[in-house]
């Protein structure tokens, strides 16, 4: 059974209205989990810790639909060619 991996991360957005970071230097990163219910409870439990801020969001990115393994990489993407 393949991994299911997903990161956490959040920060202090421009606008509200938008996705865009005020500082990307600043991202505030949650974790990588093993399963979407444990992701989602790292992300509400950081997105309730912040509600006084409507410019900060929190985000769940699918990082394995990132990366399909049964296609062969690019040589740019390997560090080895």
């Amino acid at each position: 059974m393949p991994q299911r991996l997903h990161l956490v991360f959040g920060g202090e957005l421009v606008d509200p209205s938008r996705n865009a970071f005020k500082d990307v230097s600043n991202i505030h990163i949650v974790g990588m989990f093993p399963d979407y219910k444990s992701a989602y409870d790292a992300w509400k439990a950081a997105a309730q810790r912040t509600v006084d801020n409507a410019h900060t969001r929190y985000f769940i990115a699918h990082i394995h639909r990132l990366r399909n393994e049964e296609t062969e990489a690019s040589p740019t993407e390997e560090l080895d060619s």
